[in-house]
């Protein structure tokens, strides 16, 4: 089992996804917590190592567990995931578009998402989408 963090970035009504090396799919940007770390400080590395961005401040989006966090990699190995959201609206720096782990990033409105998000992402964005669609609606 593992606790990861996922971390989606959001402005001007857009959400920046990245496609993912290992699996080809959409999904916000994360990774697996290391041994000591704070989650908000995984969730912050993780951001800047997949698109060199800052994370000024986090809001936490929710925990998400269930059949759709067991993630199986390439190589067959599979994993349960534990999976802590968090919203960034506040940041700084320029994204990169390619790096280890991704092959391209994003922006993409919150009607127009692409339909091959990575399965442990599913639920979150989900919830994402909600949590901004319901803060238009009430401004």
């Amino acid at each position: 089992m593992l606790a990861c963090v996922g971390v989606f970035v959001h402005k001007n009504g857009k959400l920046l996804l990245q496609k993912r090396r290992d699996n080809g799919c959409w999904s916000d940007h994360g990774g697996c917590v290391e041994i000591g770390e704070k989650v908000e400080e995984a969730a912050k590395r993780e951001l800047f190592e997949e698109t060199g961005l800052i994370a000024n401040k986090l809001e936490l989006i929710g925990v998400f567990s269930g059949e759709n966090m067991l993630y199986t990699y390439p190589n067959q190995d599979k994993v349960y995931i534990i999976g802590i959201s968090y919203l960034c609206e506040d940041f700084s720096g320029e994204p990169l578009f390619e790096t280890d782990e991704t092959t391209d990033l994003q922006w993409f409105d919150m009607d127009s998402l692409p339909a091959d998000i990575s399965p442990p992402a599913k639920e979150a964005l989900k919830h994402c989408v909600e949590l901004l669609k319901s803060r238009q609606v009430s401004a």
